[in-house]
C-alpha cells in the first residue's frame, strides 16, 4: 500500500506555476495583439490559385512528376498540417486553396520554383548609380592628398563610379554588407583592408590591374586621377574595350556577351523565375537590379541542403535563413569557400542565386567548413520563413504558369461555426450538470478544471495561429469538443479513487487525496498516452481535415495532463484542508452516507487500481 505523501505536497506552488503559464500565454497574445484565433478555409474563405505546367511542345507532364509537384506544394503551404490549406490535382493542373491569404501572398508562396544555386562570382558591374552619391563624387577628389582620411573617402567615391571603368571595384562595397555564415558577419573590414596599399588604384578604376601597370606608378597624383582620367579617356571612347575592367579569364565568351547586353535596371530583364543550368556559367542580376554578374558553374545546389530554417542572428534583430548541408554538400561548400577565399576581387565572392536572381553575393573572408551557412538579404520574418520553407521542401520539378487567381468565400459560414460552438456548449453543460449532480462539492473542482482547460486551449489556439500558422476549421472544432469528455474522464478517475481510499482504507480526506493521486495518476497517464499515440499516428498518416482533427485531439490531450497535474490535484489538496470537505458535509460529495461501506464485510479491503 502506498504511503501518504502529504508532507511533500505543495499545492500552492503548483498552482502558482499554472498561473505563471497562463499569464505568459496571455502576455504573448497581448504583445502580438492577437486576441482571436485564425479561421480555416471552410470558415473564413481564402485564395485559390490554379497552376498549369509549362512543358516542351505543350505535352502533358509525366504523372509521377506532377504528383511530386503536388506533394512539394502541399508541404510548402501546409508543411505542419495545421494551416488548413488544400492542394488538389485536376487533370494536368494543380489547384491550391489557401485560407485567409491575400492574392499576392498566395502567388508568392506556391508559384516559386525555388531552384537554389551557390556560384562563385567571376565578374560584376554596377548598373545603377545612386543620384545623391553621384553628385558628391567630385568632392572627395580634392581631399585624399591632404590627409589619411582620403583613403576611405576615395574608396567611397569609387563605389558609385561609372559603370564601365569603376564597375569592378564598386561591387566590393555593395554586397559586402551581407553574409552567408557567422564567419562573414564583418565583411566590410575585408573590403577596406586591400584599399590601404592601393587606394589610388581603386580611385582610378580597375584598369591598372588588367590593362597595364600605369596605375601602380600613379601614387603621386591621387587627387587628380579621379577627375583627370575620365576626361582624358573621353577623347577616345570608341577605341575602349567595354570589358577592359573585367578579368575575362575562364569566362565563356557567349556568357560574357550576355553579360554585356544585360540591363538589370529594367525589372523585366532580371530573370526572376529563370531555371538556370547549374552546369553552365550564368549571367544574372541582383534582386534590386543594382549589379549584374558573371557566375561560375554551381558547385552547391538546393538538393545539397539538409534542412533550412528562419531565425534571428544572434546579437542583432536581422532575420536570416540558416542552412545545414548534407555530407556531400558540406564538402562542396567548404571547397567553394576555400576557392573564393584564395581568389582576387571580385572572385572572392560567392553568389546565392534563387530562381535565376542573385539574392546576395558576400565576400568570403575565410573558408567555411562544417556544413552550415546563413543567407541574409534584408528579410523580415515572413519572407525569411517563406524562403526557408521553399528550400526545405525542395524545388518544383516543373515550371508553372498561373492560370487563375481567385478569392473564395467560406464554404460553411458563420451559421455552421455557431452550430459547432453551440454543440460544444451543450456538451460542456451536460458534463457540468452531471458532475454537480453526482459529485456535489467535488463537482465544483471538475467545473473549475474545465474552465482552466478552456482558457489554456483558447490561448494555445490563438498563439499557435499567429506563430505556427494554425487555423481553426470545423474538424479542429470537432476535436476540441471531443476533448471535453477526455478531460472529464480524468477527473472521474481521480474522484472515484479518493472515495475508494476513504471507504476501504478508512483514511482521512487529506491522506486519501495523496494516496489516491499516486494510484490514479498512472491510470490517467496511460489513458492519455493511448489517446496521444492515436492522434500522432492519425496526424502523420492523414492529410487535410483529418490531420487537423488529429492535431486538435493531441493538443487537448496534452492540455488535459497539464490541467490535472497543475490544477485538479493541488486544488483538491487545498480543499481537503477545509472543514466543509474534511468533516464530510452532505453537500461536499464526501458525506458519511456516500462513504458508507456498501460491500460485504468478508470482501477484501485491499485498494484496487482505478
Amino acid at each position: 500500500m502506498a504511503r501518504p505523501t502529504s508532507r511533500h505536497s505543495r499545492p500552492g506552488r503548483t498552482l502558482l506555476v499554472l498561473l505563471a503559464l497562463i499569464l505568459a500565454m496571455g502576455a504573448t497574445m497581448l504583445l502580438q495583439k492577437a486576441f482571436t484565433p485564425k479561421l480555416g478555409l471552410d470558415l473564413a474563405g481564402g485564395t485559390t490559385v490554379t497552376l498549369s505546367p509549362v512543358t516542351l511542345n505543350n505535352a502533358s507532364p509525366p504523372e509521377e512528376i506532377l504528383d511530386r509537384a503536388v506533394n512539394i506544394i502541399r508541404d510548402r503551404v501546409n508543411g505542419t498540417g495545421i494551416s488548413d490549406a488544400e492542394v488538389a490535382k485536376s487533370g494536368d493542373n494543380i489547384i491550391i486553396s489557401i485560407p485567409g491569404a491575400g492574392q499576392n501572398e498566395a502567388i508568392k508562396l506556391v508559384a516559386t520554383t525555388a531552384e537554389l544555386r551557390f556560384r562563385q562570382v567571376l565578374a560584376m558591374e554596377a548598373t545603377q548609380v545612386p543620384q545623391d552619391l553621384a553628385t558628391n563624387a567630385p568632392s572627395p577628389g580634392a581631399s585624399p592628398a591632404a590627409s589619411a582620411t582620403g583613403s576611405p573617402s576615395t574608396q567611397q567615391s569609387a563605389k558609385p563610379g561609372s559603370s564601365r571603368s569603376a564597375g569592378t571595384p564598386a561591387p566590393s562595397a555593395s554586397p559586402t554588407g551581407k553574409a552567408l555564415s557567422s564567419a562573414l558577419t564583418a565583411p566590410t573590414p575585408a573590403a577596406s583592408a586591400p584599399a590601404e596599399p592601393s587606394a589610388t588604384q581603386r580611385a582610378q578604376g580597375q584598369d591598372g590591374q588588367s590593362t597595364g601597370k600605369k596605375g601602380q606608378n600613379a601614387k603621386a597624383t591621387p587627387a587628380t586621377s579621379p577627375s583627370g582620367s575620365p576626361s582624358a579617356q573621353a577623347s577616345t571612347p570608341p577605341a575602349q574595350d567595354p570589358n577592359s575592367a573585367v578579368n575575362t579569364q575562364g569566362i565563356d565568351p557567349a556568357v560574357l556577351a550576355q553579360f554585356n547586353k544585360l540591363n538589370c535596371a529594367d525589372p523585366a530583364n532580371r530573370g526572376q523565375g529563370v531555371q538556370d543550368d547549374p552546369n553552365k556559367q550564368y549571367a544574372g542580376c541582383e534582386a534590386d537590379g543594382s549589379y549584374k554578374y558573371v557566375l561560375d558553374v554551381a558547385k552547391v545546389v538546393g538538393t545539397d541542403i539538409d534542412t533550412a530554417s528562419a531565425g534571428i542572428r544572434q546579437g542583432t534583430t536581422e532575420w536570416v535563413v540558416q542552412l545545414d548541408f548534407k555530407s556531400k554538400g558540406a564538402g562542396a561548400w567548404a571547397d567553394l569557400t576555400q576557392k573564393a577565399y584564395n581568389s582576387q576581387e571580385p572572385r572572392n565572392k560567392v553568389a546565392v542565386v534563387l530562381d535565376g536572381v542573385v539574392i546576395t553575393a558576400p565576400n568570403i573572408i575565410s573558408p567555411i567548413p562544417g556544413g552550415r551557412a546563413e543567407i541574409t538579404g534584408g528579410f523580415d520574418q515572413a519572407s525569411a520563413t517563406t524562403l526557408a520553407d521553399q528550400l526545405k521542401y525542395g524545388a518544383l520539378p516543373l515550371k508553372f504558369n498561373r492560370s487563375s487567381v481567385d478569392t473564395v468565400s467560406s464554404t460553411l459560414g458563420q451559421d455552421q461555426l455557431m452550430g459547432g460552438l453551440i454543440a460544444g456548449a451543450i456538451g460542456l453543460a451536460l458534463v457540468v450538470f452531471y458532475c454537480l449532480l453526482y459529485y456535489r462539492g467535488l463537482g465544483i473542482v471538475a467545473v473549475l478544471s474545465l474552465v482552466v482547460a478552456t482558457v489554456i486551449t483558447y490561448t494555445s489556439v490563438v498563439v499557435l495561429g499567429h506563430n505556427a500558422g494554425f487555423r481553426l476549421s470545423l474538424p479542429h472544432i470537432i476535436g476540441l469538443v471531443v476533448s471535453i469528455g477526455i478531460t472529464a474522464d480524468s477527473f472521474i478517475v481521480y474522484f472515484e479513487r479518493i472515495r475508494d481510499e476513504m471507504k476501504e482504507g478508512h483514511r482521512t480526506l487529506r491522506a486519501a487525496v495523496e494516496v489516491a493521486w499516486v494510484r490514479a495518476r498512472r491510470t490517467i497517464l496511460i489513458a492519455d498516452a493511448v489517446m496521444f499515440i492515436a492522434a500522432i499516428v492519425l496526424y502523420f498518416l492523414a492529410v487535410g481535415g483529418v490531420a487537423g482533427f488529429a492535431f486538435a485531439m493531441g493538443l487537448t490531450t496534452l492540455i488535459d495532463i497539464v490541467v490535472v497535474f497543475l490544477f485538479t490535484k493541488p486544488f483538491i489538496a487545498l480543499l481537503a484542508r477545509l472543514k466543509f470537505f474534511a468533516k464530510g458535509h452532505p453537500l461536499s460529495g464526501l458525506d458519511a452516507e456516500r462513504m458508507a461501506d456498501t460491500h460485504s464485510p468478508a470482501r477484501p479491503t485491499t485498494p484496487q487500481e482505478a
